[in-house]
């Protein structure tokens, strides 16, 4: 092993370096500032859980997702959080067991075994807002406005909001009475965008004429919200529920027309990430550019089931460290300059300086960086026996 091969990082994994660091944390504050303010708690979840307990009720893409270790102490398995939203409803659901809607905010690293093929990356800064406790659509409507209100406040411009509803499959697939192992099937030619195999498959195995042209329509009605109104003629003879579930697209789609008019909505009826877990309404936000989700979300209400409380549930979550390359700015100068001297009037000085909030960059003896570098635009000189702030010249 050379030298160089000693500092290589494990693919996917990154580190995070000044200023792009300090733009981070000043997101993070403001994001959890913005929570509170619309009266979300914050809640801290550990690293690390026992496997029986992280995974509990999460399906297999996260199990995969997880990184799995002995605890020596016990000789129990456990595993570092790849997700940090079933982690928050085993805290709604067991650990506050509060009644009523509760609203709960987080910001925590996450480890993965992959990267997110959505939201990219193995080591993201996860951070995000969880509403339990209220199965209306008011909750949905809570919930999308903040995740993109969260995209507006770090910078997020031409923002493209992408909805779906995984009740319409969910309907589907129970009308026409498939077994697991060709639900199974169907899924992955959805995902795949297989056509000719999912039309294949649905000929052989779905009696109900009727029904089986609605599943194989349903990849393909996607596009503007136009798709909603051909989706209504479609699934004309559809259950219930598909219409139910079209009506909340509808809904959403106006809030956000109302709140977030510069906004571009796109509709997908097949998108079926989280299809494990996700039981409601689903978006993903896109900007020009970045080929992943900025934010995701949508409705679990079935998490907390697995810890004995079954709520109602929705969410979202971001990865900081792709918000906080949204802006891309030099580095700003808001620095003061302290001259390397054992002077009890220029150490009072800087000590009141730093105590009004002032960034200052103490001089060492025998430094040879200068101001510049240090990123300062002022510095502090003698004048008439006193110490004062004055502006460097560019």
């Amino acid at each position: 092993m050379t030298i160089a091969d000693r500092w290589l990082l494990p693919d996917g994994m990154d580190e995070v370096l000044p200023p792009q660091a300090t733009r981070m944390e000043a997101l993070r504050r403001a994001l959890l500032d913005l929570y509170h303010r619309f009266g979300y708690d914050l809640v801290l979840p550990p690293p690390v859980e026992f496997l029986d307990s992280l995974l509990t009720g999460t399906g297999t893409e996260l199990d995969l997702q997880t990184f799995k270790l002995t605890d020596q102490m016990t000789g129990r398995m456990m595993g570092a959080s790849a997700d940090v939203t079933p982690q928050v409803a085993r805290m709604d659901a067991h650990s506050l067991h509060r009644e009523g809607p509760v609203r709960l905010c987080y910001c925590a690293n996450v480890l993965r075994t992959k990267a997110d093929k959505h939201q990219g990356g193995r080591s993201p800064v996860q951070v995000g807002a969880e509403l339990f406790g209220h199965a209306g659509l008011e909750a949905d409507h809570e919930i999308l406005h903040l995740a993109l209100t969260s995209l507006e406040q770090a910078g997020a411009g031409e923002l493209h909001l992408a909805l779906g509803h995984i009740g319409i499959y969910r309907a589907l697939i129970a009308e026409a009475g498939m077994s697991d192992e060709h639900e199974r099937e169907l899924f992955a030619a959805i995902e795949r965008k297989q056509y000719s195999a999912l039309d294949a498959l649905i000929d052989r195995v779905v009696g109900d004429k009727v029904v089986a042209g609605m599943l194989k329509t349903l990849p393909h009605l996607h596009g503007d919200e136009e798709i909603l109104a051909q989706a209504r003629t479609a699934f004309a003879g559809a259950p219930a529920a598909v219409a139910g579930a079209l009506d909340q697209l509808a809904a959403l789609s106006q809030v956000v027309r109302e709140r977030h008019p510069q906004v571009t909505l796109y509709f997908d009826l097949a998108e079926l990430r989280g299809y494990e877990y996700h039981t409601g309404m689903v978006f993903a936000a896109y900007v020009p550019g970045y080929g992943q989700a900025l934010a995701k979300g949508g409705r679990y209400d079935d998490t907390g089931r697995a810890f004995g409380r079954a709520r109602p549930a929705t969410g979202f979550s971001m990865d900081l460290k792709q918000l906080a390359s949204l802006a891309v700015q030099p580095p700003a100068c808001d620095g003061i300059w302290a001259p390397a001297l054992n002077d009890s009037a220029l150490r009072e000085c800087v000590d009141q300086l730093r105590a009004d909030g002032e960034r200052v960059i103490a001089a060492l003896p025998g430094q040879t960086t200068g101001a510049d570098a240090h990123r300062c635009n002022r510095e502090l000189v003698q004048v008439d026996g006193a110490w004062q702030v004055v502006t460097l010249q560019s």
